[in-house]
C-alpha cells in the first residue's frame, strides 16, 4: 500500500494528482467519478431543482459564518419524484460499482436518511443510520436500526464539504464492529480537506456530481456566464478567504 507509483498525472473528478509523491493508498481513497456522462445529468438535475444555487456576485452566508457562492441542499430532490429516482437508481449502481454488493445499507442523519432508505430498498438490503449524537432518553442509541458486528457495510451521504459529519459517522460504525466498505454521496465541493481526512481515515469514497462538473453544466446551459467562472473557481481553491 505504500508503493509509490511512477511520475504522472491522475485525474479524477475533482482530485488532480501528480503521482510523483503519490502512494497507492492515497490513489485508492481519492474522489472517484466513474461515469462523466453521469455525472453532467446529476447535476443538471440539481441545478433544475434547484438543490444547487449559485451565486458568486450575491454570495450566501453559511451557518459556519464562510462566504460561499454556491448552497446545497439535496433534501429538496426527494420532492421530485423523477430526480428522486434517478438519482436512487444511480447510487445503487455507484455502489455495487465501487464497493460490491454490502450486507446493509448505512444512512447518515439526518440529510442522507432517505436517499439511504431509497437505497436499501433499490439494492434489497437492511438499512440502518447514524444519529450525530447518541439520543438523551430511552436505549441511548447512536445507531438505529438492527446490524450485527462483522457486518460489511456502504454509508450513503448527500453532501461531503470537509467530510467531517460523513467520517464521524464512519468511525462510529467501526466502532461497533461494523466493516465500512466506502461511502457514496450526491455531490462534494472537491475540497483539498475532503481528500486529506478521508485519506487519513482510510475510507474509500465516490461521489456522483462534483463541483467542477456542476460548473461545466451550469456554463454550458448558461445558468452562469463565463466572467463568473474565475470566481467560482477561486472559492474552491480557498474557501475560508474567498472575498475577504
Amino acid at each position: 500500500m505504500g508503493t509509490t507509483l511512477a511520475t504522472g498525472m491522475f485525474f479524477f473528478a475533482d482530485c488532480l494528482i501528480s503521482s510523483t509523491d503519490l502512494s497507492l493508498k492515497t490513489l485508492y481513497f481519492c474522489v472517484m467519478i466513474n461515469d462523466k456522462d453521469r455525472a453532467l445529468k446529476i447535476a443538471e438535475l440539481l441545478l433544475q431543482v434547484k438543490a444547487v444555487k449559485l451565486q458568486p456576485n450575491e454570495p450566501f452566508t453559511w451557518a459556519s459564518g464562510m462566504k460561499s457562492p454556491i448552497y446545497c441542499d439535496n433534501r429538496i430532490t426527494l420532492s421530485h419524484p423523477k430526480v428522486r429516482t434517478h438519482i436512487r437508481q444511480m447510487m445503487s449502481e455507484a455502489v455495487i460499482e465501487n464497493f460490491g454488493k454490502p450486507d446493509v445499507i448505512v444512512g447518515v442523519a439526518t440529510g442522507a436518511i432517505a436517499i439511504g432508505v431509497l437505497v436499501a430498498q433499490e439494492l434489497g438490503l437492511p438499512f440502518i443510520y447514524v444519529r450525530s449524537s447518541a439520543k438523551g432518553h430511552g436505549r441511548q442509541n447512536l445507531i438505529e436500526g438492527a446490524f450485527e458486528a462483522g457486518q460489511e457495510a456502504v454509508v450513503i451521504e448527500d453532501l461531503i464539504s470537509t467530510g467531517g459529519s460523513s467520517l464521524k459517522a464512519v468511525d462510529s460504525l467501526r466502532e461497533a464492529g461494523i466493516k465500512v466498505k466506502g461511502l457514496t454521496a450526491i455531490f462534494t465541493y472537491g475540497f483539498e480537506s475532503a481528500v486529506s481526512n478521508f485519506n487519513n481515515a482510510e475510507c474509500a469514497y465516490t461521489t456522483l456530481t462534483d463541483y467542477t462538473t456542476l460548473l461545466e453544466k451550469a456554463l454550458a446551459s448558461n445558468y452562469i456566464e463565463k466572467k463568473q467562472l474565475t470566481l467560482l473557481r477561486e472559492w474552491r481553491m480557498n474557501p475560508e478567504n474567498w472575498q475577504k
